[in-house]
């Protein structure tokens, strides 16, 4: 089974084309570009490295959030087009997710582990996994133990009852000294280019009928979008 995928949660997005578990050709992009800038001629670029072409793709594969609401909504429809375009099916997966799948991809059963990506404002994006006895990026690889969710490091750790052994992504780094602090003995990792990882994850998903169509996509935003608290603050009459 052949997966393109493709992350856009972060301003260095990522894209891969994924065969069975084995990345074939990944690329990670010029942070000085936009994602507009860059999509969809990415993505050929990545399937050209395969030496393969769009109509040999099976499944599309793309990070749902959360992450910056423009990334999301450009990642999100351009896997949409091109799934639109070539008759196939999509698999969404949480950022979150994919953290802790490349976190758990070589830890011992029963480590917990937490992926946290910067939410700006001083906040992050937050989830605890168990990492299960399934094969790497396999659906029972990680168990979730608390939910998405996004607010202050600090008031974060506070709140969970057990201190994971092992942080990974742009928020676990960002706040470091938070980690330092709280779990002075859990080892901090930094995010790897998600989308290999997003297309191996796909894998085991579509081979267990996991997929969506295009048109079904939701994007994990965890925190409302901006735009959105504006606009009902401005018909509420608020400043």
């Amino acid at each position: 089974m052949r997966v393109l995928a493709l992350d856009t949660t972060t301003r260095a997005l990522s894209v891969a084309v994924v065969e069975d578990h084995h990345v074939r050709a990944e690329r990670v992009g010029d942070t000085m570009r936009s994602h507009a800038e860059r999509l969809p001629g990415a993505l050929f670029e990545v399937v050209s490295d395969a030496k393969i072409d769009l109509a040999g793709i099976d499944v599309f594969a793309v990070a749902a959030g959360p992450g910056s609401f423009t990334g999301l909504r450009i990642g999100i429809a351009t896997m949409q087009g091109l799934a639109f375009v070539t008759g196939k099916r999509i698999v969404a997966v949480s950022a979150l997710d994919a953290l802790a799948h490349a976190a758990a991809s070589e830890a011992v059963e029963g480590t917990l582990v937490a992926a946290w990506i910067d939410a700006h404002r001083r906040d992050v994006f937050a989830a605890i996994y168990r990492v299960g006895a399934a094969p790497p990026f396999s659906r029972g690889r990680i168990v979730a133990v608390d939910a998405a969710s996004v607010g202050d490091p600090a008031a974060i750790l506070a709140r969970w009852k057990t201190v994971p052994e092992v942080f990974i992504g742009s928020g676990a780094r960002q706040f470091l000294d938070v980690v330092a602090a709280r779990a002075p003995g859990a080892r901090v990792l930094d995010a790897p280019p998600l989308a290999g990882v997003l297309g191996r994850v796909a894998v085991d998903r579509a081979r267990n009928g996991e997929t969506v169509d295009p048109a079904g996509v939701q994007p994990i935003y965890v925190r409302r979008p901006d735009a959105e608290i504006a606009r009902e603050q401005k018909q509420a009459g608020e400043p």
